[in-house]
């Protein structure tokens, strides 16, 4: 049996935490990025310079956490569509779908919703089509 549908949800999924993690080396830039430090105090001097720390470590905090769980989730779903390729173990690429969505989503606090959404249906797909004899 072919599992085209689930190989190109899982590539959707994939190409998807591929922008939450651009968006989190994007945050992790930014927070660095002294320019806009200074730009933001000229333009809100009635924002203390302590709220503006916060803000930015906040930012760092969660550019590694989107950054860190969207390499994850990309790489556990290389290693679940090798496993799907060929039929080889479908139910355990099915489980680590599953898995990756829930988690990625929750860790990534919804930015990582839409590309979970595309590994979910992946993962159930996975666990509920049954294998073909050829």
């Amino acid at each position: 049996m072919k599992r085209t549908v689930e190989i190109v949800l899982g590539v959707i999924g994939m190409v998807g935490y591929g922008l939450v993690a651009a968006l989190g080396g994007f945050m992790l830039f930014l927070q660095n990025n002294e320019d806009l430090l200074q730009e933001v105090v000229e333009q809100n001097p009635e924002m203390g310079l302590n709220d503006l720390n916060t803000v930015m470590e906040g930012m760092g905090a969660g550019g590694w956490a989107l950054l860190i769980t969207s390499i994850l989730a990309i790489i556990l779903s290389l290693v679940s569509i090798f496993l799907i390729k060929g039929n080889k173990r479908p139910k355990v690429a099915g489980s680590i779908f599953i898995v990756i969505s829930i988690l990625g989503s929750i860790v990534t606090v919804g930015f990582g919703i839409i590309p979970g959404i595309f590994l979910l249906i992946s993962g159930i797909m996975c666990l509920v089509r049954k294998q073909g004899t050829l």
